[in-house]
Formats: C-alpha cells, structure tokens, sequence
C-alpha cells in the first residue's frame, strides 16, 4: 500500500452524513482529530469528562471551522458507569455510528491511583474503558454503512511494555511509566484483535490502529494532585524537553489518527504512525508492530480477562 506524500486530512474523502466519537477530544490529539473529521463534514461528537473544557473546546473549533457540526458529550473513561450511560445516550441519538476512535488518556500519574471500578487508573482509563466502549457500541458500528471504524490510539510506549497479568492493576509494584506502557500495549493488542474477531465472527467492522510519534500535548498533566518526587520530576522535564525538540506538534501527531479514521487506504488490522526517525515525527506511513503486540494467546487472555474485569461481552 502506498501512502502519499504528507498526507492531510484534505486528502480523505466528503464524511458529509457520517457520525464519529472522539474521547479525549477537549485538547491535544483529541481536539485536532475532532477538527479534522469535521473538516471533512463529519458530525462530530467531542467527548471528555471536563464540560468547561469541552465547551471551550467547542467554541474554538466553531471559531475555526464556523460551519462545523460538532457537540459536546460528558463521558469519563474512568468510570464504567459513565461509559455505559454515554452509549446509553448515544443509542437514543442515533442508530449508526461510523467513527469511533478511542484517543483519550492519562499518563504516568505519579502516586498509584484507581477508577471509580477499583482499577489502576492508567490501565482503567486508556485501556479498559475503552474495551467497554467499544462493546457498548459495537451494534451501532455494525450498522453504520460498509461498517463503522475504530481506531485505537497507541503509542511508542508500548515497545517498552509488557501485560503482567499476575498484576494488572499494579497493586504489588507500581511505576509511573510502566503502568503507562502496560495500557498502551493493551490498546494495540486489542486493536489487533478485535480486527482478528471482527473478521472471524463476519462483524461489518474494521479495527485500525495508530499512534502519534512524539507529539507535544497536555497528556503528560496528570489528574494527579499527589506530591511528585525527584525521579518524578526528573523523568517528567525529560519526556517534556524531548518532545519539545524531538516531536511534533499536536496537529502533526493527530494525522496517523486521522489517516485510520477517515483515509480509504487504511487496511483493517494496520497499525500507522509517523515515518521520520523513531518514528517520532514525520509524513504517516506504516508503523512497526512491537514483537511482544503480535502474540494470539497474551492477545485472547487479555480479551478474556477484559469482558470479565469490565462486565462487557465484545
């Protein structure tokens, strides 16, 4: 497959008459993806757990795109109650949804915390609230015409994480950067694996993945007020002065996202990214797949262990 040069979101086809769900979209790569669907003429609905935030998300994206068809929706991935109330509302708005992208997320919290489920709050928000997410709507993208895409945010992470199963929550060893890494992973693998099920089970659904290289966004902010300490500290002015000269801007970062969202050359079960050194900036193209992401047994008990931790049969 040949991607072109500096593909924009100009590139991908009229989304007039579609609808998409960001999560995380009141800044960083979630406000630039929800911007670029609604670019194309995709109705878009930018979801976050913050309503000031969404709002004035809202009003920049109308401000740049006046004639946007765009709505704010409260939805807290940390909360598996609120995910099931937020496709609840959803599935009396409307009966197809066409884009689901799974973007939003929290990273390296410094102190152990957990979810409104009693889960690690890294692997509760990026990872398991996406799973029942996209379980609560999988109907709605099975109907959507040529069936609905998800596309799930990963990152350059997950080639340093690992699934510990004997610890998913981090309760006997907790590092910020691991648990970080470990969520990651997960989303990458279930990418690749709803593709595997969708395919198997004849599901009008194509599963797709990216990540954004090293964009410069908020996401390092934690919701963490706990103290921070010097390793902490350390380790946090490094990521921020590395992405400053190393990375990208978040309008750069969200184009992979953009490309599986919207592009019709993005094949179901591919992974994208930025193709410059590292991938950590650069034109989209296609990204490499970490070793410890491709394994169908690590791939099936994580999905086991996910329908039974969320209560959400895919």
């Amino acid at each position: 497959m040949t991607i072109a040069a500096k593909w924009t979101i100009d590139r991908a086809p009229d989304l007039t008459g579609r609808t998409a769900v960001v999560t995380g979209a009141t800044g960083g790569l979630g406000y630039e993806v929800a911007r670029g669907l609604a670019s194309r003429g995709a109705s878009v609905l930018l979801t976050g757990r913050d309503a000031v935030r969404g709002a004035r998300a809202l009003d920049a994206l109308r401000a740049q795109l006046p004639e946007a068809r765009a709505e704010f929706l409260p939805l807290d991935l940390a909360s598996l109650r609120s995910v099931a109330d937020f496709a609840a509302d959803l599935k009396e708005r409307t009966d197809t949804l066409d884009i689901l992208v799974n973007n939003a997320g929290v990273m390296a919290s410094p102190r152990r915390q957990e979810t409104a489920d009693g889960f690690e709050l890294q692997f509760g928000t990026n990872y398991l609230g996406h799973f029942a997410l996209t379980g609560h709507l999988r109907p709605l993208l099975v109907r959507a015409t040529g069936g609905g895409r998800v596309v799930s945010v990963a990152s350059l992470a997950a080639w340093q994480g690992q699934i510990v199963f004997d610890d998913l929550q981090g309760r006997h060893r907790y590092t910020p950067f691991s648990a970080y890494q470990q969520s990651k992973l997960a989303n990458l693998i279930f990418a690749l694996e709803l593709n595997r099920v969708a395919q198997s089970a004849g599901w009008r659904l194509h599963s797709i993945a990216a990540h954004p290289g090293w964009a410069r966004t908020d996401i390092a902010v934690s919701r963490s007020s706990a103290p921070q300490g010097i390793v902490e500290r350390l380790m946090r002015r490094i990521v921020r002065v590395g992405f400053r000269y190393l990375g990208q801007s978040a309008e750069a970062g969200a184009r992979p996202i953009l490309f599986a969202a919207a592009a019709p050359e993005a094949r179901d079960g591919g992974y994208y990214g930025p193709g410059g050194r590292g991938e950590r900036r650069g034109r989209v193209t296609e990204a490499r797949i970490p070793p410890q992401a491709l394994s169908l047994s690590v791939a099936r008990r994580l999905w086991a262990v996910s329908e039974r931790l969320t209560g959400v049969a895919l």
